[in-house]
């Protein structure tokens, strides 16, 4: 007797097929990539996290968690890649408008959504004050006082974020860590507002500063693209929704130190 053969079962493989072609609509490349390279925009720092790239002491590239995640996309899509390097995620944001990148990566913050198109989060990220050696402040509100000096990033969500905050302290704005860091460093500032995974890592290299537990800020480090590019914003969200769902994220943070990082969570 001849086994009996479902239609259901002879269809099932090319209904799948056929799914999969609608979730993943066909691409077309100059609308992500229209110089044919994925001009990827990154912060370079003197500290690593989950934003900020450093450079490898050996040749001077450029390293780290965004700098992997671009590579990642780039061979998704199938071209080269280029980085493109920036001081802080605030002159990211000014080039968006410039046809200078076509990809970036950055910590969420709505006045930023004024120049860019978000697509989802693929780690948490915390914000907190690393304080000077010596200080008496031993929590967030021992920060705002008068005379308390409290340096930040220009053009950064924390930034932002403490500048509303803060009442009775001063705020001075540095166009890089580096120049922030090293006014703290010789006691110029009393509190530096920066991501918390950066900030530890300044910590281990100057001696009596201490890193706050409170939590200035808590948001997601979000894959943007330049405003109304609606094609490269959806290719964009699809890829790194893929990216935290097939380990591509959770490689890049421990390939990078960050271990203890949290992938963020599906996008609804």
């Amino acid at each position: 007797m001849k086994p009996v053969t479902h239609a259901g079962s002879l269809l099932a493989p090319f209904v799948l097929a056929l799914a999969a072609c609608v979730d993943a609509p066909a691409v077309r490349v100059a609308d992500i990539a229209p110089t044919g390279t994925l001009r990827v925009a990154i912060g370079v720092g003197p500290a690593a996290s989950a934003f900020w790239a450093t450079r490898d002491a050996a040749s001077g590239q450029p390293r780290g968690v965004t700098v992997e995640l671009g590579k990642a996309g780039a061979a998704k899509l199938g071209v080269p890649m280029r980085l493109v390097e920036y001081r802080n995620s605030g002159e990211i944001t000014a080039a968006a408008s410039k046809d200078a990148w076509d990809i970036s990566f950055m910590p969420q913050d709505a006045e930023r959504e004024k120049f860019v198109d978000v697509g989802p989060a693929y780690v948490v990220y915390e914000s907190a004050y690393l304080v000077r050696a010596g200080s008496d402040i031993r929590s967030v509100v021992d920060v705002d006082r008068t005379g308390i000096r409290v340096g930040g990033v220009e053009g950064t969500s924390t930034s932002r974020t403490v500048a509303k905050a803060l009442k009775q302290a001063s705020l001075t704005l540095y166009a890089t860590p580096d120049a922030a860091v090293e006014v703290l460093g010789r006691g110029g500032l009393d509190a530096l507002a920066m991501g918390r995974d950066a900030l530890a890592e300044f910590s281990r290299k100057m001696p009596g500063t201490r890193l706050l537990d409170d939590v200035i800020q808590s948001t997601g480090v979000v894959v943007v693209v330049p405003k109304n590019h609606p094609a490269a914003r959806e290719w964009a969200a699809r890829f790194i929704e893929e990216a935290k769902a097939d380990g591509t994220v959770r490689r890049a943070l421990d390939g990078a130190g960050f271990a203890n990082a949290t992938v963020a969570h599906p996008a609804r």
